[in-house]
């Protein structure tokens, strides 16, 4: 027997202490480590990037309640505030960055870009600020350029962090765009940070990159008469969130996207009825944030309507946020293999 809910009857109500303690590695980097990562031996800069990351959770929360004497006078700390793991997609910088984040003492936080830019949309800036600046480490995955004024935010929000004496380390986002589009390097990261560029330290991770492999097929969509028998015959026993595509892309436009991991909580599957392309850009990046989060919980889908490699326009997947459609349809389409093919996503 299937438990049916709907993520459009769903208004989750987050305190701040709830939204922070969100900034964890999602389930798939749960319990990684730098042992379990397997650097590749004809790549040396693997098992350096892990030497390397090793040594800087060492110094993470070092020197902290020393006192103000020691602080005035004792010797000066020589490590620099961040590390930045520079390299291209599938080499395993996520894996690194959650291996740090486990090694290294807390309070600390853990999440995407977006993550972030929207914390400080819930909390505001100051808030941020305030609620981050105990804290030992602060890990960003995936920073990304596409947005300027996102960009300008998050460099001030880690040069206040620096300055708080918060550790911070970041990945690029580096997921495929068009042919030809060359990825976000250590180079376009230093511009971007401006005055924290050289308080950072560049770890550079060579390996097969692929960029250029292109998108995953889609599965063919359901027909909607065969939605429910799919569900109850995959997910018996389990709770599942089933929806009308249309319902549910208005219902997020009322949720702050620092609520989505809420909004799914309990969730082992969803169902969607009728998907069809997203046409406004607003509506495309808060449905970006959803598939990211869906992901993180290796949420499986079984969906009806159009495949999900025509869920944004063309125009989207050609334009300034490709990197993050494709990731969302490379994404989306993992987990409906999963549900509909048992492909582990």
């Amino acid at each position: 027997m299937v438990q049916i809910e709907q993520l459009a009857a769903r208004t989750p109500a987050v305190s701040v202490d709830e939204l922070l303690k969100g900034f964890y590695p999602s389930p798939r980097f749960g319990e990684v480590s730098f042992a379990s990562y397997r650097p590749d031996p004809a790549q040396p800069s693997q098992a350096h990037a892990v030497r390397a990351l090793e040594t800087f959770a060492a110094g993470v929360g070092a020197g902290s309640g020393d006192g103000l004497f020691k602080r005035l006078f004792g010797k000066k700390e020589t490590s620099r505030a961040g590390i930045y793991l520079d390299g291209g997609f599938g080499v395993g910088k996520t894996h690194l960055l959650a291996s740090l984040w486990h090694a290294a003492p807390g309070p600390k936080a853990f999440g995407t870009f977006v993550e972030y830019t929207n914390l400080v949309g819930a909390l505001s800036f100051r808030k941020t600020v305030e609620a981050l600046s105990s804290y030992k480490l602060v890990c960003i995955d995936e920073f990304e350029l596409d947005d300027p004024g996102d960009t300008v935010l998050m460099s001030r929000l880690m040069r206040e962090l620096a300055d708080a004496g918060v550790k911070l380390a970041a990945t690029s986002n580096t997921l495929p765009g068009s042919l030809g589009d060359g990825r976000f390097a250590a180079v376009d990261f230093q511009r971007e940070i401006q005055v924290l560029a050289d308080q950072f330290d560049v770890v550079r991770i060579d390996g097969e990159d692929f960029r250029h492999r292109g998108l995953p097929k889609a599965p063919s969509p359901l027909r909607n008469d065969e939605l429910t028998h799919h569900m109850q015959r995959e997910f018996d026993g389990k709770t599942v969130a089933k929806d009308e595509f249309s319902t549910l892309i208005n219902h997020l436009a009322g949720v702050h996207p620092s609520r989505y991991r809420q909004l799914i909580d309990g969730i082992d599957a969803v169902v969607w009825r009728n998907v069809e392309t997203i046409t406004e850009q607003a509506v495309a990046l808060r449905f970006v944030v959803l598939a990211d989060r869906l992901y993180d919980k290796d949420v499986p889908i079984l969906a009806s309507g159009v495949p999900f490699d025509r869920l944004f326009t063309e125009e989207m997947m050609t334009g300034g946020y490709l990197k993050k459609y494709f990731r969302a349809v490379s994404r989306l389409t993992a987990l409906a293999r999963e549900g509909q093919n048992h492909e582990p996503s």
